[in-house]
């Protein structure tokens, strides 16, 4: 196992980082005292630090400790710990679908690295990465409709 998950490409979170707006910023502004927008930096930040260390974890063959870090940091049952309940009135229902729906990816991440901890199969090691997928894929969603600044 550790060695199929050691291919994970580390670029892949540099990606993420870097897709630049080569036109004007058309992303929606959504507007928040200047201390929330920096929580809600301050989560996305800690978002990208633990979804780095899902990475490292991953690219060790390490399924059950990416597993505990999407739980603790990113899955549902980590809302509270984020400030999330007044964080969401200041967003639009897109935006706080969107945020909802990342941490519904992390849960179904846990699930299946959960499930490889205990299959061992290529197929489910695939469904790891296609959960992580869903993870990124809510990140940009957001990223790429809204603003803060």
């Amino acid at each position: 196992m550790r060695a199929l998950f050691a291919f994970v490409p580390a670029a892949m979170l540099s990606i993420l980082l870097s897709a630049p707006f080569a036109h004007a910023d058309e992303r929606t502004m959504v507007e928040m005292p200047a201390p929330m927008q920096e929580h809600m930096l301050g989560n996305m930040r800690d978002h990208l630090y633990a979804l780095n260390e899902i990475l490292d974890a991953l690219a060790q063959g390490n399924t059950a400790e990416a597993s505990a870090v999407a739980e603790q940091r990113l899955g549902l049952s980590s809302l509270d710990d984020h400030g999330a309940a007044h964080l969401a009135g200041f967003m639009p229902p897109e935006m706080q679908a969107a945020g909802t729906e990342l941490h519904k990816a992390a849960s179904r991440f846990i699930q299946a690295a959960e499930n490889a901890e205990m299959e061992h199969t290529f197929e489910a090691q695939q469904k790891v990465f296609g959960a992580l997928q869903g993870i990124t894929s809510a990140c940009n969603t957001c990223h790429t409709s809204f603003r803060i600044r």
